[in-house]
């Protein structure tokens, strides 16, 4: 599988911003998907995790009740939509994808796509 983050950029706090993942492969349905993030200077933190059908969704507290996270089967895209953004927010976000593991552990996902910037000003 591989993976391409889109959508990071500019935002101001209290705004909005979603970013797309869109991955490879026929077998996209099987994976499940979700986000992690790193700051400069700072450990890679958990942001939302998503199982393969959809059905089951986890989310690191720090965003929790702000940030959502969704996919689409048919697109073989997942999405992380990111609304009243702080600028503790900002890192660079990255998509990863596990056929086996959902959850927020970032050495049992096997595949990572290349990050995407996102800076929240203040």
């Amino acid at each position: 599988v591989q993976l391409q983050a889109s959508g990071g950029g500019l935002v101001q706090a209290g705004g909005s911003l979603r970013l797309s993942c869109a991955a490879s492969g026929r077998t996209f349905s099987s994976y499940a998907m979700g986000w992690f993030r790193q700051a400069p200077g700072k450990e890679r933190e958990f942001v939302a995790a998503i199982s393969w059908s959809g059905g089951s969704t986890y989310y690191g507290d720090s965003v929790k009740g702000r940030f959502t996270i969704s996919r689409d089967n048919a697109k073989n895209t997942v999405y992380l939509q990111m609304n009243s953004p702080k600028p503790e927010d900002t890192a660079v976000y990255y998509c990863v994808a596990d056929m086996y593991y959902t959850g927020s552990s970032y050495y049992e996902y096997d595949y990572w796509g290349h990050g995407t910037l996102v800076t929240v000003s203040s």
